[in-house]
């Protein structure tokens, strides 16, 4: 790398201007400030880069030769920054920061310019780092409503600077590629200049965010973490800026990258390599279970009423199930089969065979997947290979997760009781054991749900037996995805996320995160489709369809349909959903039940907009009042859908 640019001011180094678009770096504070044409964004004054090590904050002006200089490459112009000498010692903890303007030309409509922030590790000693935050966030304060800031947790949030809610944590801890980040990045706009910070190297990685009830400001940055224990490598983040701009600008951003990065495969490629896809256009989901059985040790043992603890449906019953919604008319079906097996659901894990033998046995299952696929509707199952549960006959320590310090994490928190985590590195293997013995019974799959998988953070593994990073992890899991869509099973997870497109072709759900808190929990921000903005072609995800009715804390009863955001996102509707677990997940007791003819025709309704439109991308996403009780959402083909969520009312308007 070369030298570019002097000090343009005393005590500040700049980059550019390139486009128009100028990168400054204060040395004396670190500050660094972003101009495009249109506005100034600047990092948060009162907030200090830092690494964190031992519970101690160390802030990056603790290392005493701290040395700036311009740099230019051919595809880029800005500021190489090296940090020695922690506390003034020599052979201490050591790192770089480059902050470059990208000047390769290549830019999305709209976009006026790319800041590349890199974060290097260069001595890894005398040190164990915990986090490093870096870039710290952007200054954003103003409690005004067109100032908002946009996360990835679940479908997406939208979270104006004056919203009435305190948001000051994210499920996961915001990891990116969880449920807390579906997607790697986030976004602030104000007054329609915003930009769109996406995380190159997301697998270590997440999201933060701070804002206090009423505002008037909202703070999100990033959180990069070791890998097995060291930083190990670059982290990797940019910055995209535009001048002109809403969420959908940023979705449309992020849409283009995951196609450059190939990670967005549509579901007409799906179908081009594994033609039922297309089956599953306008289906119902039936979710129901065969045997429970709770492990004393689980969290979840009921010792009030032991018999809930145990139970089994025959097979033959869900038989009965799956023909009379045949005479009511339903046309198109997915039924997810849990508990199926002898252990129970959630137990034994990898080991979950042979079929429930009280429920009917293999003879039993097969009759259940004949009479599913004489009804001309699709069937599949619930499985897991992730959780190793201790009492699994083919439990081996040495095949678990194993962390850096020696340790092997374990939990009894699901029905089977003590777990811990199969390394994924062993995950495939049993896949094929376990499908070819349901395959030697004559059963035929259409779709196999492996669970978790898209929901929770990727594993690391230290046994240098199966060393594991969480990168390899994501690939070990997609590893399980292809191998299902070679034998013409569709692949499902319990959640979505961004590694997973490439395979992944129907999910459990994918929810906004007030869908998973108890009715009345005060929302930290308004619900929006960033995920379906960017992916709604290239995934099936099914939608409760709950009537929730509720109390708030001030006494207020309030009334809220579910269905109405299945229509919005032209998604799949639930027409059974029997949860695993009570008050889990978004299984509530209590929230509304309507009869089995106005539930049928309610999915009627539902199905016939998926079935059109479950492969058109979603174009568009627009808020028509300010608490976002009014929304509409337009396709590519042009159909568009209004809801109106007070007034629970909807309308469909075709092209």
């Amino acid at each position: 790398m070369k030298e570019s640019r002097k000090k343009t001011e005393m005590g500040w180094l700049t980059a550019g201007p390139v486009s128009g678009l100028t990168l400054s770096l204060c040395e004396e504070t670190l500050q660094l400030l972003i101009r495009t044409e249109g506005a100034e964004w600047e990092t948060d004054s009162s907030l200090r880069p830092v690494l964190i090590a031992a519970g101690e904050e160390l802030d990056f002006a603790r290392w005493k030769r701290i040395v700036h200089r311009p740099v230019k490459t051919g595809y880029g112009t800005g500021i190489h920054s090296s940090f020695r000498c922690l506390d003034g010692k020599e052979a201490s903890y050591a790192f770089d920061t480059v902050c470059w303007i990208e000047t390769t030309g290549e830019m999305e409509e709209g976009c006026a310019g790319k800041v590349h922030f890199e974060w290097i590790p260069i001595r890894e000693e005398g040190l164990e780092v915990k986090e490093v935050r870096w870039p710290v966030p952007m200054a954003f304060s103003c409690a005004d409503p067109e100032w908002y800031t946009l996360l990835n947790e679940g479908q997406g949030l939208l979270i104006p600077n004056n919203w009435k809610n305190a948001a000051d944590s994210l499920s996961f801890q915001g990891r990116f590629l969880t449920a807390g980040g579906y997607m790697p990045w986030f976004g602030q706009i104000k007054k329609r200049h915003g930009y769109i910070a996406i995380a190159e190297t997301p697998w270590n990685a997440g999201a933060y965010v701070d804002h206090p009830a009423k505002g008037p400001y909202t703070r999100t940055g990033i959180w990069w973490e070791p890998s097995l224990g060291k930083m190990d490598y670059r982290r990797s983040a940019v910055y995209a800026f535009l001048d002109d701009c809403d969420h959908n600008d940023l979705c449309r951003i992020y849409r283009c990258y995951a196609k450059e990065t190939g990670k967005l495969v549509t579901l007409k490629e799906k179908a081009a390599r594994v033609p039922s896809v297309r089956k599953l256009y306008g289906c119902a989901f039936v979710h129901c279970g065969i045997k429970t059985n709770v492990h004393p040790l689980s969290d979840f043992y009921d010792r009030k009423d032991p018999e809930k603890n145990n139970h089994v449906t025959p097979f033959d019953k869900r038989e009965r199930l799956i023909r009379d919604i045949r005479k009511r008319g339903v046309e198109k079906l997915y039924l997810h089969l849990d508990g199926w097996a002898e252990p129970g659901y959630d137990n034994k894990h990898p080991d979950y065979l042979p079929a429930c033998a009280e429920a009917g046995g293999w003879e039993g299952m097969k009759r259940l997947a004949d009479t599913v696929r004489d009804c001309g509707y699709l069937f599949g199952i619930h499985d897991q290979y992730r959780d190793y549960y201790l009492d699994a006959e083919s439990f081996d320590e040495e095949e678990a997760v194993r962390l850096p310090d020696g340790t092997i994490p374990q939990h009894s928190r699901w029905a089977g009781g003590p777990q811990s985590y199969l390394c994924a590195t062993r995950a495939l293997y049993y896949v094929r054991r376990n499908f070819h013995e349901i395959f030697s019974h004559g059963i035929r799959l259409d779709g196999a749900y492996l669970d978790v998988f898209t929901c929770n953070e990727g594993d690391e593994c230290a046994n240098p037996l199966h060393r594991m990073t969480r990168r390899e992890c994501y690939e070990y899991r997609k590893q399980c995805f292809d191998w299902l869509l070679a034998k013409g099973i569709l692949p499902s997870s319990e959640e979505v996320s961004d590694w997973s497109m490439q395979s992944l072709v129907f999910c459990h759900y994918a929810p906004y995160r007030f869908m998973l808190q108890a009715p009345g929990t005060p929302e930290s921000g308004i619900p929006v489709p960033l995920f379906n903005l960017v992916y709604h072609d290239c995934v099936v995800e099914p939608w409760m369809m709950d009537i929730l009715e509720y109390e708030t804390p001030d006494g207020e009863k309030c009334r809220k349909d579910l269905m109405l955001y299945a229509l919005l996102n032209a998604g799949a509707p639930y027409l059974v959903r029997d949860g695993a677990y009570e008050n889990t997940d978004g299984s509530f007791a209590g929230c509304g039940s309507l009869g089995p003819e106005e539930t049928a025709e309610r999915c009627r309704i539902v199905s016939r907009l998926h079935e059109r439109l479950a492969d058109c991308p979603m174009v568009r996403h627009e808020l028509l009042d300010g608490e976002g009780r009014k929304q509409r959402t337009l396709f590519a083909d042009g159909t568009a859908v209004t809801v109106d969520l007070e007034q629970n009312t909807y309308q469909i308007k075709e092209a």
